[in-house]
């Protein structure tokens, strides 16, 4: 069964800087989007960005300009550079996959395949 696995994440302060890596260890579909999502203690579930298998990518509008998403597809590794954290940044972070061709969805209900989580934690 395929599954993701992320790392990357910790406490920094407020300012700085992490990376999440997320590895799919099995081939992936040829047409997929891959998110990251977010979810603070008591907080629902957040969209932070997604890249499609052609490279498309968004972000959240507290993300961008801070956030970056990237993959390297030889490795089935999915990336997220954060630069600039907040406290309003700390939750538990998922990657996820969605195997249906198409944009991708903010939505985590399209999404089909989940990591474990890595938690962030920025510190004031």
């Amino acid at each position: 069964q395929l599954q993701l696995v992320e790392s990357g994440g910790g406490t920094v302060q407020t300012g700085g800087s992490l990376r999440l890596s997320c590895t799919a260890p099995e081939y992936i579909y040829s047409s997929y989007c891959m998110a990251w999502f977010r979810q603070a203690p008591g907080k629902e579930r957040e969209w932070v960005s997604c890249i499609t298998s052609d490279g498309k990518t968004k972000y959240t509008d507290s993300a961008k300009g801070r956030f970056t998403i990237s993959q390297d597809s030889a490795k089935n590794t999915l990336y997220l550079q954060m630069n600039s954290l907040e406290p309003g940044d700390a939750a538990m972070y998922y990657c996820a996959l969605d195997t249906s061709p198409g944009p991708c969805s903010t939505y985590h209900g399209y999404y089909n395949v989940w990591g474990q989580g890595t938690q962030v934690t920025v510190s004031s």
